[in-house]
Order: structure tokens, then C-alpha cells, then sequence
């Protein structure tokens, strides 16, 4: 069965992604990007606090104007997420563990990044999907059979070694190295999608940095 989704934005600039118009995973982006989204969402999931996923001052806005929405979140986005909102808003959601929120199951995993991170399986009826990014690696994760996979595909293996090679020899402290340590590249997530994905399976590449690296993601 496909599963609705829009991506609003992806990469260090930003990242935000509606599902089924009911629930928004990650909010690093202004608030206006949210608009034609806000009233129909019933649930926001956040994954780490870096401020391409978090966008502090749109989650302030989303809350005020929406006192009724849930936002989800490991316990690390705790105290963050209660100078945006009040308390009472939140619900911490510990990988491992299940959340039936009713229209949608949310079962959080723990990712490996240079912040705590998380990514998620979202069961909803007759679809499921799986959410990754900003991760050095997904092994141990299993989500076989999945309609949509949304996962980062940050750079290519060989690409990003030439470049670290490059800045090396320039006597440049290379940002590539980092972003291999901490994010996908296109080989793995394919690796991944190929170990779980079904035939009629949708897969969708998240999160590919741009320009010289500078990002918070």
C-alpha cells in the first residue's frame, strides 16, 4: 500500500517531512513551511536537537497555535522541548518500547550520530514506514517488508575519501571525515534498503548535504 508523504525540505538547511498529513517527523524549518500542513497534523516526532532537525522558535509557534498537538521525543530533547512548550505537550518516547497513539504505532531506534538521535517506525493501518537520518551506521536495525523507507544518503563512499584526500594534501582539515563518521553515505542506505525492502516497496533518499560542509546536521 503507498504511503502519503511530503518531503518540505531535506539537508543541512533543513529538514521536515509530513506523513499521512497527520504527523510531522523532524522541524528545522520556519514556521511558514508548515502552513498548508498545521491544522491537519496531530502529532509532531523529533529526532535530535541539532537545529536542521530543531527549529526552536517554529515549535514554539506550533505549540501556541496548536495546544492540542502531541510533540514525541527521546528523554535528551526533554528539556529542550519544555523551553518551546509546555509539559503537559510532550510525550518521551524511549527506543526499545512501542506508543500507540491510536491512527499510528511510533516505535523509536536508537541512531549512532554525534548527538543522541533516533530515528522511527511508524505502523499505520495498511502502511508502514521507517525514518532515518543523520547516522554513521544502521546495522543491527531491521525494518523488512516496510512500504516506505526514508532514509539519509549523504554522500558517496568513494567521493567523500577522494575529498578527505584532497584537503589533506591542501593541509585543510577535512569536514568529509566527519561526515562520513556521522551520516549515511548512498552505499549503506542502499545496503539497507536492499536487506528490507519488498518488491512493491518505496524508498525515498534523505538528507544530502550541499556546498563545503558547513552545516549543524
Amino acid at each position: 500500500m503507498r504511503c502519503d508523504y511530503e518531503v518540505i525540505r531535506t539537508g543541512s538547511k533543513g529538514n521536515a517531512v509530513v506523513l499521512d498529513n497527520s504527523i510531522l517527523i523532524d522541524c528545522g524549518v520556519p514556521f511558514k513551511s508548515l502552513l498548508p500542513y498545521c491544522r491537519s497534523l496531530r502529532l509532531v516526532l523529533l529526532t535530535h536537537i541539532h537545529s536542521d532537525h530543531f527549529n526552536r522558535a517554529t515549535l514554539r509557534t506550533l505549540a501556541r497555535e496548536r495546544p492540542m498537538l502531541r510533540f514525541g521525543a527521546g528523554p535528551w530533547l526533554a528539556a529542550a522541548l519544555a523551553e518551546c512548550m509546555d509539559r503537559g505537550q510532550i510525550d518521551i518516547l524511549m527506543p526499545g518500547y512501542g506508543y500507540d497513539y491510536g491512527f499510528c504505532s511510533v516505535y523509536p531506534v536508537r541512531l549512532s550520530h554525534d548527538a543522541p538521535n533516533c530515528g522511527y517506525k511508524l505502523h499505520f493501518p495498511g502502511c508502514k514506514v521507517f525514518y532515518a537520518t543523520d547516522t554513521g551506521t544502521l546495522s543491527g536495525i531491521e525494518a523488512k517488508g516496510y512500504d516506505l523507507y526514508l532514509v539519509e544518503a549523504n554522500h558517496g563512499a568513494e567521493e567523500i575519501r577522494q575529498r578527505i584526500r584532497d584537503k589533506k594534501a591542501e593541509g585543510l582539515f577535512p569536514y568529509e571525515r566527519r561526515a562520513m563518521e556521522n551520516h549515511l553515505s548512498v552505499e549503506q542506505c542502499n545496503n539497507f534498503i536492499y536487506a528490507n525492502i519488498d518488491p512493491d516497496g518505496e524508498y525515498v533518499y534523505l538528507h544530502a548535504h550541499q556546498g563545503n560542509g558547513e552545516t549543524e546536521g
